[in-house]
């Protein structure tokens, strides 16, 4: 395989337990072979187009996701950047509802089109052990799946 497959992980913690929860993620997606994976605190929309795998990682606040992560998406509406097919997944902390991972599959499924990986996990708190190899699956899954797309469609 030539290029190197990218997975571009974008995430927002407040309180530290997404980023947990985003770096088990990174470690899952690094544990398979031709991965190229990048965690960032804020993404440019242009990078969402540049990665293979998009996973978004969003504590819930009130019911709802942060304002970074709904302009960081409106964003990528407004310049009409292409995720269509893109493989996505999200995650998230919550101390009540836990909302915000859902409405995240949401707007990559409906809105862009994306092939998102079902259901996002959704943490209480502080991730556990568990609630952590949950999150190095996801990543895992991830990466597994941009890749056997790339061997599909060399031939």
């Amino acid at each position: 395989m030539a290029k190197m497959l990218k997975v571009l992980i974008v995430y927002y913690s407040q309180t530290g337990n997404t980023e947990k929860m985003a770096r088990a993620v990174e470690e899952g997606a690094k544990s398979v072979v031709g991965i190229n994976v990048e965690v960032k605190y804020f993404a440019r929309p242009e990078e969402l187009a540049e990665a293979d795998a998009i996973i978004l990682g969003m504590p819930t606040y009130y019911h709802d996701m942060g304002i970074d992560m709904k302009n960081l998406l409106e964003a990528v509406s407004k310049e009409e950047i292409d995720l269509k097919g893109k493989v996505g997944a999200a995650f998230g902390s919550y101390g009540w509802s836990g909302e915000a991972p859902i409405m995240l599959v949401e707007i990559m499924k409906h809105k862009f089109g994306m092939d998102v990986i079902e259901p996002p996990i959704r943490i209480k708190y502080n991730p556990d052990g568990e609630g952590l190899d949950e999150c190095r699956k996801l990543g895992k899954t991830v990466a597994e799946k941009i890749v056997k797309s790339a061997l599909d469609s060399s031939g």
